[in-house]
């Protein structure tokens, strides 16, 4: 018997629509930032199936691995620039988002990078890969096994 929960047929409906966001995301921001971004919503929220398969995806598109590895402790480490380490504050800040939302701390140095629609399709490409590892740790969906 599989650990997955519900059969990928009950959810095809709905996944069909958080893919219309996903690939509306895809064509709009930078698919390296759009990494960055879904590996680290992902080890934040602790989704195997997402943190495997974002990485995997990364680094076929030629992310150094070092990066994708400090993903995880972005702060600490000197590889990121100053663009990249406000994605990743503000994929921090929304997806462990608080009662007081957004922190000015974070909001500021992302809004002098990136222009309002920017920030808005960052938004949208950090709330989708919540939406999907929601779904996948609710569902218990592994990454395939190594092989």
């Amino acid at each position: 018997m599989s650990n997955q929960r519900l059969a990928m047929t009950s959810l095809q409906a709905g996944f069909q629509q958080v893919m219309g966001l996903q690939n509306f995301v895809n064509e709009r921001v930078d698919g390296s930032l759009l990494h960055l971004i879904q590996l680290r919503a992902s080890i934040l929220n602790g989704c195997a199936f997402c943190i495997d398969m974002h990485s995997r995806e990364a680094a076929a598109a030629g992310e150094d691995s070092r990066r994708l590895f400090a993903v995880a402790a972005w702060q600490e480490g000197p590889f990121f620039d100053d663009r990249e380490r406000s994605v990743l504050a503000l994929t921090d800040a929304v997806t462990k988002l608080g009662p007081d939302g957004v922190p000015d701390e974070v909001w500021e140095p992302a809004t002098k990078h990136f222009s309002d629609q920017e920030l808005a399709d960052l938004i949208l490409a950090i709330a989708v890969i919540n939406v999907w590892n929601r779904v996948s740790i609710t569902n218990r969906t592994q990454p395939p096994k190594h092989v």
